[in-house]
């Protein structure tokens, strides 16, 4: 009788397909003579790679008929380290070899294995292999065979490769889902769909999780998942994931000094994911040393460094229930304060720089933070904006996280690229909750009343832009005096509050009291020579103006704001006036001037990722092109604005 040591198939097991299917098309595409097919499934301990092996196994066991064997590999570890010959004695006796039989030796139990299989129809799962040299010594000595093996990592260096490599990801939303009702099985889920999503989310898509997380529901029956979700997010935040806390554990305990140190250090990093160049400044022990630390970490199958390649901007993340292990694991490390500090003041210089190279150099409050040890500087000439972009979410974490450990001053400098950042990428209510951390972290310092003006100001433009105009008209007052407390030779900062206010004035539909602040504005730059101030109010002035039905005074003034933005390299500024000018160009029936600048404005908005921006530039070019009589062009620039603002929410 053909011996098959494969477990009864269970009850909950859902989606893989895609992983199933490409086996089985490897499977049927094999050509090997006298070397095994060999298919890898890694991924973290509980993704569920042993239950896929299993499920292959069933579906081809009639394909391999001398036998379907299994072994794992743990069962065999004393101590941490595994012998193979003695897996290697497991699978002569399964292939039929009395025990009295079996070679004594290492080498002469791989020769009588390698004569037992050399031409079966064998498959084998290996499962839980930590390195390529435990694998090795078990593959039969057949091309007609298949081995699957699992392991928490890539097994990257098997001499010749696995013919088929498969990281198991975590299950999809849907798939969680059915597999959660499939282990619950009661009217719940379906009464508390909301509860069933938190759930699911709390699982991260991690099948043992998801297992657990239905056994408790089950073991509760009374009780509704409303009640349960926060109940077992304190369990595992405390004791972590049943079946998988104690292989992490071990896991853990195999790491170096440096990548364990890392591995407790990651889940305090703000924000959601983080990059190789974070991590550096987070471990502070330099490059070399945070690239061996990551590169362990990704071996032991704590994080996994495919996510470089696949991820937006190479950026990287612990999985939920990993994340919770390490955070425990960092309990108690003395260390972890001082790695925080050092990242913050990173990220401060390293959006500093993004601030500067996107916008140009503006009036700015906080002081320049210099290089920090051991973390190099991020490249980014050339990419600063969209930079500034793809690390928003690291930008309001950090200025969070400065702002619950009392760290003003890096509050209030994280404050200014955050303002930037938001320029292109306003009406988000997040911008305001930021800003009045800021204003809050000026006051609490109370040392710098330029801070307190300056931060007053960059709160109220976003209060009007969410509609609450007059608590921005509070904060200007609040501004203004704390420049009252700066006294004499403050003129930039002065000019600056002025400007505000005319803001404030056309948010009002005063534009006429507008014009009149510009001017003023425009005044206090032109006195102290400074060009970006009278290069901006003039922008300002003409903007006014062509809310006032003064065409052609706008159109002068906003072809004199883009002349300056152009003499002094401002191509962000150059985009804002242009866009501005061929408005007015357009109202003055001039079309054909206006199209090339709402061209390079719709190209610099793309640029610096604004989808705000975007959409209204394309609105303005579907008016030109309804000018033009275009219709068919006007109609598709509608389209593409509508899907932009459909897909960014705004």
């Amino acid at each position: 009788m053909t011996r098959v040591e494969l477990p009864p198939e269970p009850a909950c097991f859902v989606d893989r397909y895609e992983q199933r299917d490409r086996v089985l098309a490897a499977v049927d595409e094999w050509t090997g003579r006298d070397r095994p097919l060999l298919v890898a499934l890694s991924g973290p301990q509980g993704m569920g790679k042993t239950e896929l092996a299993r499920l292959i196994g069933r579906l081809l066991r009639e394909r391999y008929a001398d036998g379907v064997l299994s072994v794992d590999l743990d069962d065999y570890r004393l101590g941490g380290s595994l012998d193979p010959g003695d897996v290697l004695g497991q699978l002569l006796e399964s292939l039929g070899v009395e025990p009295g039989f079996v070679a004594g030796s290492f080498k002469a139990r791989c020769t009588q294995y390698w004569s037992r299989t050399a031409g079966a129809r064998l498959l084998l799962i290996v499962d839980n292999a930590r390195y390529a040299s435990e694998v090795v010594p078990l593959l039969p000595a057949s091309g007609e065979s298949l081995v699957i093996v699992t392991s928490h990592a890539p097994l990257r260096d098997l001499a010749d490769g696995a013919a088929l490599g498969l990281a198991l990801p975590p299950l999809e939303e849907w798939a969680a889902t059915e597999l959660l009702e499939l282990i619950v099985r009661d009217p719940r889920p379906a009464a508390e769909p909301e509860a069933v999503r938190a759930l699911v989310r709390l699982c991260e898509g991690l099948p043992a999780a998801l297992h657990v997380a239905g056994g408790w529901v089950r073991g509760h029956r009374l009780r509704s998942l409303t009640r349960l979700v926060p109940q077992l997010r304190e369990e595992w935040e405390v004791a972590g994931v049943d079946g998988v806390e104690r292989f992490w554990d071990v896991v853990y305990d195999g790491l170096s000094d440096g990548a364990a140190r890392l591995y407790r250090l990651l889940p305090h990093h703000p924000g959601p994911a983080f990059t190789v160049e974070s991590a550096t400044a987070l471990l502070g022990l330099g490059p070399d040393a945070c690239e061996e630390a990551l590169e362990e970490l990704d071996r032991a199958g704590l994080l996994d460094l495919g996510e470089l390649m696949a991820g937006e901007g190479g950026r990287l993340r612990l999985p939920g229930p990993l994340r919770a292990h390490a955070l425990r694991r960092s309990r108690g490390d003395g260390g972890v304060d001082a790695a925080l500090v050092r990242l913050v003041r990173w990220l401060v210089r390293q959006f500093q720089r993004a601030d500067l190279l996107a916008a140009g150099s503006r009036l700015i409050v906080a002081d320049s933070v210099g290089a920090v040890e051991g973390a190099p500087d991020v490249p980014l000439e050339g990419r600063a904006a969209g930079w500034l972009y793809e690390e928003r979410h690291t930008l309001f974490a950090a200025l969070r996280l400065a702002h619950e450990r009392g760290m003003d001053v890096e509050v209030v400098a994280l404050s200014e690229p955050l303002w930037t950042y938001a320029l292109d990428h306003p009406q988000q209510l997040d911008v305001v909750g930021a800003l009045q951390m800021a204003v809050d972290s000026a006051l609490r310092h109370g040392g710098r009343p330029a801070w307190m003006m300056r931060t007053r100001c960059q709160l109220a433009r976003h209060l009007w832009q969410a509609g609450l105009v007059d608590e921005a008209g509070r904060e200007l007052d609040e501004a203004a005096g704390a420049l009252r407390l700066l006294g004499a030779g403050e003129e930039k900062l002065a000019a600056s509050l002025v400007e505000f206010r005319g803001m404030l004035c056309g948010v009002r539909g005063d534009w006429e009291a507008a014009a009149g602040e510009f001017a003023r504005a425009l005044a206090l730059h032109d006195a102290i020579s400074n060009p970006y101030g009278v290069l901006l109010m003039t922008y300002r002035s003409g903007e006014a103006r062509a809310k006032l039905g003064e065409l052609e005074v706008a159109r002068e003034l906003l072809a004199e704001a883009r002349d300056r933005a152009l003499a002094l390299g401002r191509e962000r500024m150059t985009r804002r006036t242009g866009f501005a000018l061929a408005g007015v160009l357009c109202r003055l029936g001039r079309t054909g001037e206006a199209r090339p600048l709402y061209e390079e404005s719709l190209e610099s908005a793309r640029g610096r990722r604004s989808a705000f921006d975007e959409a209204r530039v394309l609105d303005a070019m579907a008016e030109l092109a309804e000018a033009e009589g275009l219709r068919e062009e006007a109609g598709e620039r509608r389209a593409a604005a509508g899907v932009i603002r459909r897909g960014q929410g705004l």
